[in-house]
């Protein structure tokens, strides 16, 4: 559910502070040019809350079931720890959500890639969940497996953006002329985007799976590179504030920050209070979170949050 106040970063806060205090974490992670269109780096926002509260409620609730995502995970067998907390705690929030691995797994349900190269492996992700689900979701979030998201957070700012358009959405790096997402922070696309990319990844010219410069750089380099060759070009995700939603460091190591050059404003210095993601989590911290934006609430205070995302059929997700 979305909260429209700040209770709910008082709630991510107090998740945040606990994984301070066990241990401050921080992460964050740092190709080439194509002959594509000439593209001015944009900044898309959520939604304002008044324009959703003038929504009639039946448009609400239709809005509400409208957007179905489809969660991709990237794990390889040394991230078992990770891959447990991520299963039993946020990905449950997602329509529906698999695990794609370098390998089989027999203690967890995955989707095999046979293959250690990241790149290898988010191409052949997106390319089997295109074939299987391009008739059942609008928009495909992948995500690796030190990222905590909140799934509701992600459907609250897609709710007035249309899949049938090319968004490559999360938060942007420039390197050189190319503009990515960074996969730290995680990565959504709508339909319209991957269908494009199912398609590029069919021409080893334009998107090759290995050799040549392409293989030297990292995989969300690489997937950006494609998606330009298609006219789908990244796009910084945004609060109505202008805030980052797409984090790609944990709570932990954004409150640190902001206690350094926000003394007297951490909460607001830190992060959005409608962020999607947090990156860079140890299994531990993982349940913190959840805790911490799903479970803690302050006594006595309210929230009339003006859309309810109802989980999944079946799901036993919080």
């Amino acid at each position: 559910m979305i909260s429209e106040s700040s209770s709910f970063m008082k709630g991510v806060v107090l998740g945040g502070a606990f994984c301070v205090l066990v241990t401050l974490l921080g992460h964050i992670k740092v190709g080439h040019g194509t002959k594509a269109h000439h593209h001015e780096h944009h900044h898309i926002q959520a939604p304002n809350k008044e324009d959703v509260l003038n929504l009639s409620e039946g448009e609400r609730m239709e809005l509400s079931k409208s957007i179905r995502i489809y969660c991709i995970i990237l794990v390889k067998p040394k991230d078992l720890g990770h891959w447990a907390a991520v299963k039993e705690t946020w990905s449950k929030h997602c329509d529906k959500v698999e695990f794609y691995s370098s390998e089989n797994v027999k203690v967890f349900d995955s989707v095999a890639l046979n293959t250690n190269d990241m790149w290898v492996m988010m191409r052949k992700a997106y390319k089997i969940t295109y074939e299987r689900y391009k008739d059942e979701f609008n928009w495909f979030f992948l995500a690796y497996p030190t990222t905590f998201a909140i799934i509701e957070n992600l459907k609250y700012f897609l709710l007035k953006k249309d899949p049938s358009q090319p968004f490559y959405i999360g938060h942007t790096v420039k390197s050189g002329d190319l503009e990515y997402v960074d996969g730290e922070g995680g990565i959504v696309l709508s339909i319209e985007s991957l269908r494009r990319l199912s398609h590029v990844l069919e021409d080893s010219d334009k998107c090759p799976e290995q050799g040549g410069m392409i293989w030297k750089v990292a995989e969300d380099k690489q997937l950006a590179i494609c998606l330009k060759y298609t006219g789908v070009f990244a796009e910084n995700a945004e609060d109505s504030e202008g805030r980052d939603v797409f984090n790609t460091k944990s709570v932990g190591a954004l409150i640190k920050e902001a206690m350094s050059t926000h003394p007297q404003q951490v909460v607001d210095g830190c992060c959005s209070d409608m962020a999607i993601t947090f990156s860079g989590l140890a299994p531990n911290h993982m349940h913190v979170m959840m805790y911490g934006v799903y479970r803690l609430r302050p006594y006595g205070h309210t929230y009339n949050d003006a859309l309810v995302f109802l989980p999944p059929a079946g799901s036993d997700n919080d």
